[in-house]
């Protein structure tokens, strides 16, 4: 049996595909009669098929196989479309089947009186396509192109409801945020493949490593820095990293089901990318400090935003941000098991939490988190879920990130002890953060909105609780595929540090959120605000995501608009100024000389006579002068 689907391996990757094709009956509106429902279980029959697929050959072991296709052959250059089969790629590719099937599930509950539903499984087969295809990729190019079609599924997915203007703005800041960076790494795409015969990720590895490699390298820094960079720039966006890090914010505009999927494993297969081109991306210091710097700024940075952010679901991207800030710092550090065992943990924590989020707004008809409060006794199966996920996005024992915290902690132990602070200090916001929108919803008083919500239905609620159960799980898994770290430089301190951030976290917003509500002699609401700071314009700054879009619209937007403007103005009065001069001077000469074009050959020889007694004439002048 494994060895029979080990030999179809290379169908994991068109499950999706053939679920999105087969929903375009329904979607195009060419099967109206039985309704949309349809093409949302052809979809998700899709999608199982994947799930179990992947399941038996990670379970079943199968032996690792590379699947090669030749697209192109120019002289020794070569352009392959290879599927590397391991353990790792089998597993990713069920993370991704588990929590799309999930997802899916879900989206019949939250979208099952759109009109549009059809549509949405279609792009969501799309969606999870292209995901699985990157995940079991070993080819750079295939890769690239497969990154570009979660650029396009993004921005159709996000636009999915395209008659509300803010929407149609979110979609397009997507997409073109992304394209930014998409662009800047085809750049580099395009350079690496003029220095190499092959852009397998596995042949990169080697080229990087040759001693050819690195005395080009050394001889060539500046090419070897802006190689690295280049490649960089498209994982940035990817994974909504400071500068290109809005794009998330904005794309919670779109349906929760694909938001599930978006914060959890879409951001994670730019930093999946990235985990493969590490070893190239080794001849350049320079593009690891990047790393490490860019990913510093967006988490330190996005952590903070997060507990200032009224908005549920942006509250939450923002932590999403900030925890793959993390990722980038453990792959500018060279610590790509790090990285890629925190890529597993945050997926499945932050699945749980949007989709506990998604519950929320389900009932209450709202994401204002000041609209929130008291639901936590009404909500059982939604407020566990969410308490489960939100432990499990901190360091708390024994939940699955808080192992991947302390291996990220001890592998920077004794080299980076500035950045071992960024991990600690994120992850005691993170607490914070997740226990200020806990209180905020759950306890407190009931509000208008909230004074009569229901538990969701069932098809809702099943995903959830099942959600639920695979995060209890992760530490079971994290132990089992040996992802904790394998020693410890200080144990207890290190520990003890994780626990205490996070611990602290959570108690300082449980005294801030639930204190000032249930002290018996207290009659204060729940605040407004996500915290008391010291000053007002530190906490405006927070809640408007550092004035980073106005600082985008005054430096970037105004050199491209009044530059566009200038380049118009050229164009308009220069440059057609100048053409249409031509064109009656042309206009004008032959106006004028067709008079001369009479047909009589006296006056054609009277002419000829005139002009050489004329240059005669100038002749003796010059000649006497």
């Amino acid at each position: 049996m494994v060895a029979f689907l080990n030999s179809l391996v290379w169908l994991i990757p068109l499950y999706g595909l053939l679920g999105a094709i087969g929903t375009l009956p329904w979607a195009l509106g060419l099967v109206q009669r039985t309704g949309p429902r349809p093409a949302a279980y052809l979809n998700l029959l899709a999608t199982f098929f994947a799930l179990v697929h992947s399941l038996v050959l990670f379970v079943g072991q199968a032996p690792p196989v590379g699947i090669e296709y030749r697209w192109l052959q120019i002289g020794d250059f070569s352009l392959t479309l290879t599927l590397d089969i391991s353990p790792t790629t089998t597993g990713a590719a069920f993370l991704i089947g588990m929590i799309s099937f999930f997802s899916q599930v879900y989206g019949l509950a939250s979208m099952e009186m759109d009109w549009s539903l059809a549509r949405f499984y279609a792009l969501m087969g799309f969606f999870e396509s292209a995901m699985t295809g990157i995940a079991m990729s070993d080819s750079f190019f295939l890769s690239y192109g497969l990154l570009e079609m979660l650029t396009l599924s993004t921005y159709l997915l996000v636009g999915f409801w395209y008659a509300q203007p803010l929407v149609v703005t979110a979609a397009r800041d997507a997409f073109w945020t992304k394209r930014v960076g998409d662009l800047i790494l085809l750049m580099g795409l395009i350079g690496l493949s003029t220095l190499t015969d092959s852009l397998n990720f596995s042949d990169l590895a080697l080229w990087a490593a040759s001693p050819d490699t690195v005395l080009w390298a050394q001889s060539h820094p500046l090419w070897a820095n802006l190689l690295g960079l280049a490649l960089i720039a498209g994982p940035v966006g990817k994974c909504a990293q400071f500068p290109l890090h809005l794009w998330l914010d904005e794309a919670m505009e779109g349906p929760n089901s694909a938001s599930v999927l978006r914060n959890s494993v879409v951001v994670a297969c730019g930093a999946y990318v990235l985990i493969k081109l590490t070893p190239v991306l080794a001849i350049s210091p320079i593009a690891l400090a990047v790393l490490v710097v860019l990913g510093t700024i967006t988490a330190v940075g996005a952590a903070l935003v997060s507990i200032a952010q009224i908005d549920i679901k942006r509250a939450l991207s923002h932590l999403t941000s900030a925890h793959l800030g993390l990722v980038f710092i453990a792959v500018g550090t060279e610590h790509t098991e790090v990285a890629l065992a925190f890529l597993l943990t945050h997926a499945v924590a932050k699945a749980l939490l949007f989709m506990s989020t998604g519950g929320i707004m389900m009932t209450t008809m709202t994401q204002d988190l000041t609209e929130m409060g008291g639901i936590g006794w009404r909500m059982p199966a939604t407020a566990m879920g969410f308490a489960i996920g939100s432990l499990s996005a901190v360091g708390i024992l024994p939940l699955g990130t808080f192992w991947t915290l302390l291996n990220f902690v001890d592998s920077l132990w004794g080299s980076a002890p500035g950045l071992v602070a960024v991990g600690l200090v994120v992850n005691g916001i993170t607490a914070f953060g997740l226990m200020r929108v806990f209180s905020l919803v759950f306890l407190g008083k009931p509000q208008p909105k909230t004074r009569r919500v229901p538990e969701v239905m069932w098809l809702a609620a099943v995903p959830t609780v099942s959600l639920t159960i695979v995060n209890l799980l992760t530490p079971v898994l994290v132990w089992q595929w040996e992802l904790y770290p394998p020693r410890l430089h200080n144990p207890w301190l290190e520990i003890g540090l994780l626990v205490a951030t996070g611990t602290i976290g959570f108690l300082s917003s449980c005294h801030i959120y639930i204190w000032n509500v249930y002290a018996p002699a207290s009659t204060v609401a729940l605040p407004p605000r996500p915290i008391a700071l010291l000053w007002k314009s530190v906490q405006d700054v927070l809640a408007n995501d550092l004035y980073v879009q106005a600082l985008y619209r005054s430096t970037a937007v105004f050199v491209v608009g009044y530059g566009s403007r200038l380049m118009g103005w050229l164009d308009r009065f220069v440059v057609d100024g100048l053409v249409n001069f031509l064109g009656i001077a042309s206009v004008f000469t032959g106006e004028t000389l067709k008079y001369t074009v009479t047909g009589r050959s006296q006056q054609y020889a009277l002419t000829i006579v005139a002009g050489l007694l004329l240059a005669m004439g100038l002749v003796v002048w010059k000649l006497r002068t």
